[in-house]
């Protein structure tokens, strides 16, 4: 029996190399550097059944991508009491 879920709360499963793929970062990095520090299980990511397969959650990683771009383009404040828009 399949069930249909709302498209509000379908998500988009990635292997590693498919999320290097398209955020252009290499799958070594990606396990060895980001998973557990930036990517984060059960919001990020998940091992379903248990198991040791990793599968992505692309609409998360995309959205906390877009929150903190738009948190690094901050003004850089000088001591001159300017800033710098970088």
């Amino acid at each position: 029996m399949q069930v249909a879920l709302p498209a509000s709360q379908a998500s988009t499963y990635l292997t590693t190399d498919e999320l290097a793929d398209r955020i252009k970062y290499d799958a070594r990095t990606i396990r060895d550097r980001l998973k557990d520090s930036v990517l984060l299980e059960g919001r990020h990511y998940i091992r379903p059944f248990g198991g040791r397969k990793t599968l992505y959650i692309w609409e998360a990683i995309e959205q906390d991508m877009a929150m903190h771009s738009h948190q690094s383009a901050a003004p850089i404040p000088l001591v001159g009491g300017g800033a710098l828009h970088g």
